[in-house]
Parts: C-alpha cells; sequence; structure tokens
C-alpha cells in the first residue's frame, strides 16, 4: 500500500514539475489569508542581507501557481494522512508518542512548525523540521523561546501576521507532528549539528545558499549552518 501511494505520488510529481517547467518560474506559497495546504511549496528566495534575519519561507513577489501544481500540492496535503510510521527506529517512536493533545504551548508551536512545515516529508524530513526550530531559540540569534522562533515575522509563510492557523488536529499528520516534536524536544534523536538554523526546498536557489554552508538534504529540504 505505501509503495502504491508513494509511486502514485511520484508521478503526480513529475507531471507538476513539467506543466511547471513549461509555464515557467518556482511553485510559489499561497498568497491569502489561509494557510497552504502542503507549506513545502514554498519560494524560499527572497531574504534580507542579514543571515539572523534570513526568512525559511519568505514569498517574495510570486505569481499565481497553475492549476496543475496545485493540485499536485492537494494531492500530497491528502498523501500526507496516509504515510504509516517505519517499522522500528524513528517510525516507532513516532508511533509510540503520537497524540493529539499538546502538553504545552511551546509544544504546540513546534508541533505546528512540524505540520505546516512539513507534513508531506518523511519522518527524518519532519524531524529535521523541528531541530531547526529548537536550533534557532537555542542560538541566541532568534527568539529565546519556540513560539517566539515560530512567529518571528517573515520567517514562515504559514504564520500570518503572527497567528498560527488551526491544523487539522484529527488527521494523522497532526498526531505525527506531535509525536515529532516531543522526539525533537528531548534531544536524544539528532539529525543535525546545533548550528543548522536554515533550510530550503530543493527546486530553487536561493541567492543566501551560497554563502552558508550545506549540511545535508533530507527529503525536498536542503539545510544549512
Amino acid at each position: 500500500m505505501i509503495n502504491t501511494v508513494r509511486a502514485a505520488a511520484f508521478a503526480v510529481a513529475a507531471f507538476a514539475f513539467a506543466a511547471s517547467a513549461l509555464w515557467g518560474g518556482p511553485v510559489q506559497a499561497w498568497e491569502g489569508d489561509v494557510a497552504p495546504l502542503a507549506s513545502h511549496y514554498l519560494d524560499h528566495a527572497a531574504a534580507p542581507a542579514a543571515l539572523s534575519d534570513l526568512g525559511l519561507n519568505e514569498d517574495g513577489a510570486a505569481p499565481s501557481a497553475s492549476a496543475s501544481v496545485q493540485a499536485f500540492s492537494d494531492h500530497m496535503a491528502a498523501v500526507a494522512d496516509f504515510i504509516l510510521p517505519e517499522a522500528g527506529g524513528l517510525g516507532a517512536l513516532v508511533a509510540s508518542y503520537a497524540a493529539i493533545e499538546t502538553r504545552s504551548a511551546e509544544e504546540d508551536c513546534l508541533a505546528n512548525a512540524v505540520y505546516f512545515e512539513a507534513r508531506g516529508e518523511p519522518l527524518e524530513g519532519q524531524l529535521a523540521v523541528a531541530e531547526v526550530v529548537l536550533n534557532r531559540a537555542a542560538s541566541g540569534r532568534y527568539p529565546a523561546t519556540i513560539c517566539g522562533v515560530v512567529v518571528q515575522p517573515a520567517q514562515f509563510s504559514f504564520v500570518r501576521r503572527g497567528i498560527i492557523p488551526r491544523a487539522d488536529r484529527a488527521s494523522e499528520a497532526w498526531r505525527r507532528a506531535v509525536a515529532i516534536s516531543r522526539i525533537a524536544a528531548q534531544r536524544e534523536t539528532r539529525l543535525l549539528p546545533a548550528n543548522v538554523l536554515w533550510y530550503h526546498a530543493n527546486y530553487v536557489s536561493p541567492g543566501w545558499g551560497r554563502r552558508l554552508e550545506r549540511n545535508t538534504r533530507i527529503g525536498l529540504h536542503i539545510f544549512y549552518s
């Protein structure tokens, strides 16, 4: 079943990228007040000069996405609810920590960041996004709290005017996001060094990426220190 879903996702992905090549320009973030369905479809290219001000998901001036690309975004958001935890390792941890209710405001903010930024990504990619948020909070270069990092202006495009939208808390994607936030906060299962503070989608090439050291790529995201 998993292989079938993933094969379908890859097929739609190939079509969407072919369509975007024809119509030109990277896929952009949703421009309205409603959070994007799959927020890894973002333009990370626009950023201020100071590295401490680099927004992970700044929109910039963006043309509207094509109907095919929007359909792909919708498809991947739906697929996220059908990805099953991997057997053993991180998958087993996620299965044991999965929950609907968060235990604190800080955990809620982190779970929302995972949900809106990476819910269609593999579990490792979701954990890496959570680690970037935690790394920022501990870095001294960004707000010192998780919620402060998440709602900082011009950093995460799913946050509008300082407000985090409501996630679908009845979904499996949300339960996984809560689990990932708890696993990341324990700092026992780490994927990234503490100095990894930035990432962008692999289908864009922001100028600030050339000023940073590339650490790794996980799923659709490339991480930098």
